[in-house]
């Protein structure tokens, strides 16, 4: 029996799918196989000896120590694409937000209630909160994975003008961009032709302050920003100045801290974007499911600190988590060689400074086979999976 540990309220479509024979769902557990996390602070926890695996129900796992989990041959998953449909939506809305003055608006008009006239008060009021239409506008997107490319197409079905920047962008992700949108090199082109710009990337170190004081400065006078992704990709204290100097027009953020809230021209959201059922749905039966495969198969799809690499194979499988240095996978396989098991099939993938190499194989593997492939500098763990 499986112990899989939820650290956070995980929507119930997604835990069903456990095989309740195999798995015991639990949000109590000392020593779990793996666990399931949404928003949990899992920096300071000590991981047992028996976790193999973590599942982010969602994109963003800077509450999870991803680096020290694959020292400690830990799997990190997360669930890309599973709320892109909720964030493009809350994007869209970001957008009309920060044109329209929608929220100033709907907040004076709330304020007349009990006032004589109020409807004549209204007509005579509402040219305070006028704004401009999005259509025709350029809108400059940075990142067009999952998220930002639903966002490129659905804007320039509203009419806008989209360029967007992403160095990574892969193949699966361009083809899906409508031919209007207009892919450039280099991200400066964003900063220096968009009337909005919304960011969708990861956060790391080096993608912190991705928009701060010098790239506000190339941007047009009366700039929109948005940024759904997380907080620390936009320099807040950058951004208050430039609305004070009339540089920014509106700044749409889904995350609150002092600088930002209660700024003038700053719409501060309480982190909706991913915070739709249907979303938190697709994370738990995604997460669910990548969990199930590694568990059950050693199968790797959607990790963000090992590479991914499947097979497809009715023989016991042998799945070893290693540094990437030469000569390792020639000491793994002659580990299992030298025992008289034979080899059918082998995957070997590498991410950074860790690899996974999986051994389809004929033959037992005894307790001694595995110690013996533990005992290989550079290895960090072994699962043997018995089909």
């Amino acid at each position: 029996m499986y112990n899989i540990q939820t650290l956070n309220k995980i929507s119930p479509v997604g835990t069903e799918i456990f095989d309740k024979s195999k798995y015991n769902i639990t949000d109590e557990h000392a020593n779990p196989d793996a666990i399931m996390v949404r928003s949990a602070k899992m920096h300071d926890m000590v991981f047992g000896d028996k976790l193999v695996a973590i599942a982010r129900a969602g994109a963003g796992v800077n509450n999870i120590p991803v680096d020290r989990c694959a020292q400690e041959g830990i799997c990190v998953f997360n669930t890309p694409g599973a709320n892109s449909n909720a964030v493009k939506e809350l994007a869209i809305c970001a957008l009309l937000l920060s044109s329209r003055k929608i929220t100033e608006a709907a907040a004076w008009a709330a304020s007349l209630k009990g006032t004589p006239d109020a409807p004549k008060a209204v007509e005579a009021g509402k040219s305070k909160f006028a704004g401009p239409e999005i259509a025709g506008k350029t809108l400059g997107i940075i990142g067009l994975g999952a998220i930002g490319g639903k966002i490129a197409n659905a804007a320039e079905a509203l009419g806008m003008k989209v360029i967007g920047f992403d160095p990574f962008l892969s193949v699966g992700a361009a083809i899906h961009l409508e031919p209007s949108v207009e892919v450039v090199s280099d991200i400066n082109e964003i900063y220096k032709n968009s009337d909005y710009i919304t960011i969708h990337m990861p956060y790391t170190p080096q993608t912190k302050n991705t928009i701060d004081a010098e790239q506000i400065a190339m941007m047009k006078d009366g700039v929109r920003l948005i940024n759904l992704a997380r907080g620390e990709l936009i320099n807040s204290e950058a951004v208050i100045k430039a609305i004070a100097d009339g540089k920014v027009a509106k700044y749409v953020t889904d995350f609150a801290d002092d600088t930002v809230l209660g700024a003038e021209n700053v719409i501060v959201l309480p982190h909706l974007g991913a915070s739709t059922p249907e979303s938190e749905d697709n994370c738990a039966i995604m997460a669910a499911q990548e969990l199930i495969d590694y568990i059950e198969n050693g199968n790797i799809k959607n990790s963000v600190n090992l590479p991914n690499a499947s097979m497809d194979t009715p023989h016991t499988r042998i799945c070893v988590i290693h540094k990437n240095v030469p000569t390792l996978i020639a000491s793994i396989t002659t580990a299992v060689g030298n025992e008289g098991i034979n080899i059918e099939n082998m995957v070997n993938a590498s991410k950074g400074d860790f690899a996974y190499t999986m051994l389809a194989v004929t033959g037992e593997v005894s307790p001694s086979v595995e110690g013996k492939i533990n005992a290989v500098d550079g290895v960090i763990r072994v699962r043997v999976i018995n089909k």
